[in-house]
């Protein structure tokens, strides 16, 4: 039910104790009262996973599981719309931004960060998921970590996958296009560029 509030959010254990979540067995747990003190809301994490939540009715102390059940109308609406913020809360305070699934899309990261200090800039808010690298002398991009429809770029899936577009020197495209898993770049001119599949 708030399963988007973290998608594509990794959870950073450190900051949940500075929120107010408490060391417990298996994991943190956080508590809050929510609509003036009529409900106790818990929030458990076992740092990794994204958040579950119980519910309980303060003056009998019962768990109320109706706002996880597909039941309608004002008061549970109500009811939800306070565990969202509450839960909004922790994915702003407690998370990073999780753009990427792959691993070598992460390692491609870390890798230009370490040896260029530079960092993937997004440009496009109605793709969050793609960025490009530039160079600080000249402004122009010299890779991009794209996603596209494998079939898009010759690959026997209509699956999205991660990808990363590289630029290259015109007299080189013979030579790195004859390598395996090297394609010509998807969404550039092919002359300049070429595409690497991040799956490993």
């Amino acid at each position: 039910m708030f399963d988007d509030i973290f998608k594509r959010k990794k959870i950073i254990p450190e900051r949940l104790a500075a929120y107010g979540f408490e060391s417990v067995t298996g994991g943190f747990l956080y508590k809050k009262d929510i609509l003036d003190g009529e409900f106790l809301l818990h929030v458990f994490t076992d740092g990794a996973s994204k958040p579950d939540t119980k519910l309980f009715e303060k003056e009998t102390g019962e768990e109320y599981i109706l706002y996880k059940t597909d039941a309608t109308g004002a008061y549970v609406g109500e009811i939800r719309s306070a565990i969202e913020e509450v839960l909004d809360c922790i994915s702003d305070k407690c998370c990073e931004n999780e753009i990427f699934k792959t691993a070598q899309a992460h390692l491609l990261t870390e890798h230009v960060r370490n040896t260029y200090g530079d960092e993937l800039e997004f440009l496009w808010k109605k793709f969050p998921e793609n960025a490009i690298w530039r160079r600080k002398d000249n402004d122009k991009w010299y890779g991009a970590i794209l996603t596209v429809a494998g079939n898009k770029i010759g690959l026997d899936t209509s699956e999205i996958v991660e990808i990363v577009d590289l630029r290259m020197a015109k007299e080189k495209k013979e030579e790195i296009l004859s390598r395996d898993g090297y394609l010509p770049g998807w969404h550039m001119n092919k002359n300049s560029w070429y595409t690497i599949v991040l799956d490993g």
